[in-house]
């Protein structure tokens, strides 16, 4: 037997649940004392506990130090499937509840901002396998923080961007369609600003709603500034809610915004903003279906992912 394989027949046979909690619990708390009292137990048992786990390994997992315990390279490997085999039981948990219910599953879908509900609406009425519905917790954040949660296995898939800067180790990606930007502001304002080409040092003038820096619309547009030669404004707000950028513009006959075109589209029916008809000539990071690589799909996620092709190929 090789070494990977003795080391799987060890685990299989001697790793218990507590073993992951300890780890977990280390990870946050760097100290055995503080682990002890969150498990109700004492620090002798805690660390006869991890003495256990290292003999499993066959290699030391934290190094003890002053400061509290830092884990080994082999140690970040250990905390990180720890937490991830913990959240799987926790969504094996709600799939039995909605199992139970009637339902067929519960789905963790991170979504990044100005994704529309439209969309997201039409793909979860979709997902009905075998005539049973599921339940789904939408979770909004960045590209690179609900990466980070789908490896962690805290969601099930991500609607996202891609760009070279994420880092896609152990992750598949699919591309469901491309959104082009679109400039918004008050009606009166709009339909002013769609009499004329655009002016680059008019706009800068303007009361200006964008999202945090580091995004990659908010970066297309300070380069469209610089390029034109006029210093980038500062933002009267900066925000990536849809709904708040909607009634800031409505109230405001100085307010402009940048944002997708499926999103202006929103924000016209719903909020009454203005769509300026210009076209910028870019295209934002395309919007992409992260999964993990390693696990296949149940049911529920291939229908999603199905249901949101659908939806999407529908919206381009």
């Amino acid at each position: 037997m090789n070494a990977p394989d003795e080391l799987l027949a060890r685990l299989t046979s001697r790793l218990k649940m507590r073993h992951l909690v300890l780890l977990r619990l280390i990870g946050q708390h760097g100290s055995l004392t503080r682990v002890a009292g969150h498990m109700a137990t004492s620090q002798p048992a805690v660390t006869h506990a991890l003495a256990e786990l290292e003999a499993m390994f066959g290699a030391p997992l934290f190094v003890r130090s002053a400061r509290g315990m830092a884990p080994t390279a082999l140690g970040e490997v250990a905390l990180a499937r720890a937490r991830a085999m913990l959240q799987d039981l926790g969504h094996w948990v709600r799939d039995m509840e909605a199992a139970g219910a009637g339902r067929a599953a519960h789905l963790q879908v991170g979504v990044i901002p100005f994704i529309p509900g439209r969309l997201l609406a039409e793909a979860i009425g979709r997902t009905r396998p075998r005539g049973s519905g599921v339940t789904v917790t939408i979770h909004e954040g960045s590209s690179d923080h609900l990466l980070a949660r789908l490896r962690d296995h805290e969601l099930d898939c991500v609607i996202g961007r891609s760009s070279a800067v994420l880092a896609m180790d152990g992750l598949v990606h699919e591309v469901l369609y491309e959104q082009e930007p679109r400039l918004v502001a008050h009606r009166r304002l709009a339909a002013r600003l769609g009499r004329r080409p655009l002016s680059w040092p008019e706009l800068a003038q303007l009361d200006w709603v964008l999202g945090q820096r580091n995004t990659p619309m908010r970066e297309q547009i300070t380069d469209f500034f610089l390029r034109a030669g006029v210093a980038p404004p500062a933002p009267m707000v900066e925000s990536l809610s849809a709904k708040l950028i909607g009634e800031l513009l409505a109230a405001n006959e100085r307010a402009v915004s940048i944002v997708p075109a499926d999103i202006a589209e929103e924000l016209a029916r719903i909020a009454g903003v203005g769509v300026v008809a210009h076209r910028f000539g870019w295209t934002l990071p395309p919007v992409t279906l992260f999964r993990r690589a390693e696990e296949s799909s149940r049911e529920a996620d291939a229908l999603f992912a199905q249901a949101l092709r659908a939806a999407c190929g529908r919206s381009t």
